[in-house]
């Protein structure tokens, strides 16, 4: 018993050691299943000898139950014990293979140690080649460096030494080659100025620049010398080389030669048209417009292959011109104000426009923006004016021309007003004779309208513009586009105001008294332009497949622009009339008179039409009535109830076409029946009206004359004094009556 109780002390000590958590348990019995209570983590010693030892008779076979035990542990002993021998070996085994591993890890840490250092060696090695072949390629670099220098040097010194040769010979073509070769080869030297010969060699490379550009001065002051003297007959191919030259050299020298060459070739017109020549004045300006296109048509001949193309030398010339010639006109416009007359400057000014307008087709404007513009100038004949210049001549004879006006182009181009400015200050002599013309115009019509009983510029109840106004407007607007030519600042705004006071003088004489004298009139006009503005959605009305119409929704569209117009006009036409309400009445009570009868006009123009369209025809019609019973009142923050009178109307005739269209939806089967409803419904013994109905039916001719002939005999002489005929009761279907009551209870909902 006491090796028993040490057994049982050593399972509790094992089992406080060998504590294994939950995650390890469910590993191991998931690896080594087993249903043995043993086996569990919450093993119970208790439970487990109450489950051998059920009852106190099995306490009998304990000795045997013992043995078992014993047994058992016996046997799970000899399984540890070889488990342990077995992990003993496994662990021998172990240290030897990781000996053998930790050996192989040595010889290979040698074998990396050799190749690092093998590596090393090579690096070095490349090292040193690539050191050499860098000195290599400098050597190479400075020695193509220097062979490069040395030869733009011997080319500097030679280009330098044959420069100042050809130079002094004035041979500026062969200069102007080798001019351009010397500045590109000197910019190579810009970092070597330090050395003292080649700053030298750069200062003589200015000092040929200085001296080509003076030499070229000269010679163009030699070959086109100052006012007076004879002009050359033509270039010569020095000074086209020269022009060559000026192009490589600074800006200056170009600036210089261009400017001389203008001003010499200007020169004659100062003298022909100073401002005490006839010539000068305005009647003659044409004059200066031709003497320039003939001047520059001769400088295309002469000159034009002497200065480079991208100079543009000829719009530069005409460019002068304008500008001398706004000078001279302002000058002598100020000197002689006195004398300048409407005509006269009507004259002055369509020629000069149409002269700037000739320079806006034949030139691109470009000199405006640089003054050596990169584009080349496109000449495509000799003679820049040939085109149109017959015709701009024989024009300025015509006196009737003074008055055409020259339309502004769609794009602004530097030419535009260049020359016609100077004019701008002299309008108010246009816009005061703009003033006595209108006066007279507005006398004139006075005259006229007393000198007959009815004018005839006088405003019908159409609605007709007065001739006169028209005629007013026009010649307004021929003014205008004549003065924003010139002008948008000044004159055109005295110009406007001018028109403002004649325009109040029209309104209080001509207008005012050809106002229609009968107010009933002014109303019948608001009252046209009201219905007339309902006739597309009538049309509209007209014109839709009523026939096809599957159910009955809300209004129709063209429902919706009747009382879109309706709401638009009605109320302005209240607000005017507010002080006078009876005439908004009148108006109210004239439009419904007007617009019901034709909307039932273009009821009857709707057909064929099914039952479904005809209730849906009705549900817009009474639309339609609401709007009109609240027409006095629509649009109004106050809501006033409609006059009796006009509600009266209303109510009678849209009533009308709420029957028309409950006829249209009842069946024609039984013919009888279909009349006597008619008749009861209408009271309208008209044939032609039945017809209608028929025809919005859709019958076939055959059936509407059985339908005709029936409906004459229905309609007997009514008898003296009786208003009515009694119908027959019980003529109309139940089911026509039950539909009509759901259409009835339709409207009413939606309202």
């Amino acid at each position: 018993m006491e090796e028993e109780d040490v057994d049982l002390t050593m399972d509790d000590d094992m089992n406080e050691l060998l504590h294994i958590s939950p995650d390890v348990e469910q590993a191991m019995e998931e690896v080594f299943p087993s249903q043995d209570p043993l086996d569990k983590p919450d093993f119970n010693v208790v439970e487990y000898i109450n489950t051998l030892f059920p009852t106190e008779q099995s306490l009998s076979n304990i000795d045997e139950v013992v043995s078992k035990i014993r047994l058992k542990i016996r046997h799970l002993d000899d399984e540890i014990r070889m488990v342990v021998r077995g992990q003993s070996n496994v662990g021998q085994d172990g240290r030897q293979a990781l000996e053998e591993a930790q050996q192989s890890i040595q010889e290979l840490f040698t074998k990396i140690r050799d190749i690092k250092e093998k590596a090393e060696k090579s690096e070095q090695m490349v090292k040193e080649i690539t050191r050499d072949i860098k000195q290599l390629d400098h050597a190479k670099r400075h020695l193509t460096t220097s062979i490069t220098t040395l030869n733009h040097l011997h080319m500097l010194v030679g280009g330098v030494d044959s420069l100042e040769s050809l130079v002094r010979r004035r041979q500026y073509g062969e200069v102007a080659n080798l001019l351009q070769c010397v500045l590109n080869v000197l910019e190579h030297f810009q970092r070597y100025m330090g050395i003292p010969h080649i700053r030298q060699l750069s200062e003589r490379v200015r000092a040929v620049q200085t001296e080509l550009g003076q030499q070229i001065l000269e010679d163009f002051e030699e070959a086109f010398p100052s006012q007076g003297a004879k002009r050359p007959t033509g270039p010569t191919t020095v000074l086209q080389d020269a022009c060559l030259v000026a192009n490589i050299l600074e800006h200056r020298i170009k600036q210089e030669v261009i400017k001389k060459f203008i001003r010499q070739h200007l020169s004659e017109y100062l003298v022909l048209f100073q401002e005490n020549q006839d010539v000068a004045w305005l009647d003659k300006v044409d004059r200066r417009y031709t003497w320039i296109k003939r001047q520059l048509g001769e400088y295309e001949d002469k000159y034009g292959r002497m200065f480079p193309a991208e100079w543009l030398m000829a719009e530069r010339i005409a460019v002068e011109f304008c500008h001398k010639t706004r000078g001279e006109l302002s000058s002598i416009m100020r000197a002689r104000t006195s004398e300048i007359e409407v005509k006269l400057l009507l004259f002055a000014i369509q020629r000069t426009t149409a002269f700037e307008n000739l320079l806006t087709r034949r030139f691109t404007g470009s000199t405006f923006t640089d003054w050596l513009p990169k584009k080349a100038e496109a000449a495509s004949s000799t003679n820049l004016f040939e085109e149109n210049d017959a015709n701009s001549e024989s024009g300025s004879e015509k006196d009737g021309d003074l008055d055409k006006v020259q339309k502004p182009k769609a794009t602004e181009t530097p030419f535009q007003g260049i020359i016609s400015k100077c004019f701008e200050p002299h309008l108010s002599v246009y816009v005061e004779s703009q003033d006595r013309n209108l006066a007279e115009l507005l006398e004139r019509f006075a005259a006229d309208m007393k000198a007959q009983c009815r004018p005839k510029a006088s405003l019908d109840e159409a609605g007709a513009v007065l001739p006169s106004c028209a005629d007013l407007f026009m010649y307004y607007k021929k003014c205008l586009v004549q003065c924003s030519q010139l002008s948008t600042g000044e004159s055109l705004l005295a110009l406007a105001k001018v028109f403002q006071k004649y325009l109040q003088e029209y309104s209080q004489k001509i207008l005012a008294a050809n106002l229609p004298k009968v107010i009933s009139s002014c109303i019948q006009l608001l009252v046209q332009d009201l219905d007339s503005a309902c006739d597309p959605a009538l049309t509209a009305m007209t014109k839709m497949p009523w026939q096809n119409v599957e159910h009955v929704g809300d209004q129709s569209p063209y429902v919706t622009s009747i009382i879109s117009h309706i709401k638009q006009n009605v109320p302005v036409v209240r607000d005017y009339l507010a002080s006078a309400r009876k005439y908004f009445t009148q108006f109210c009570i004239k439009f419904a008179n007007s617009f019901i009868p034709k909307f039932i006009n273009h009821v009857f123009k709707c057909k064929p039409v099914s039952t479904v369209g005809a209730e849906q025809l009705l549900l817009d019609t009474h639309s339609l009535k609401t709007v009109l019973q609240d027409l006095p009142s629509i649009g109004s923050d106050v809501v006033r109830k409609a006059p009796a009178s006009y509600t009266k109307i209303v109510v009678k005739g849209m009533t009308r076409a709420e029957m028309i269209l409950k006829v249209v939806m009842s069946p024609q089967d039984p013919p009888q029946g279909f009349v006597d409803n008619y008749i009861k419904l209408l009271s309208d013994s008209s044939p032609d009206t039945f017809q209608k109905v028929l025809d919005m039916k859709g019958l076939k001719r055959g059936e509407q004359s059985a339908m005709l002939e029936l409906f004459r005999q229905r309609q007997p002489p009514p008898p003296a004094g009786q208003e009515g005929i009694a119908l027959a009761s019980g003529a109309t279907p139940e089911q026509e009556s039950s539909r009509i009551r759901k259409l009835e209870k339709l409207i009413k909902k939606r309202l």
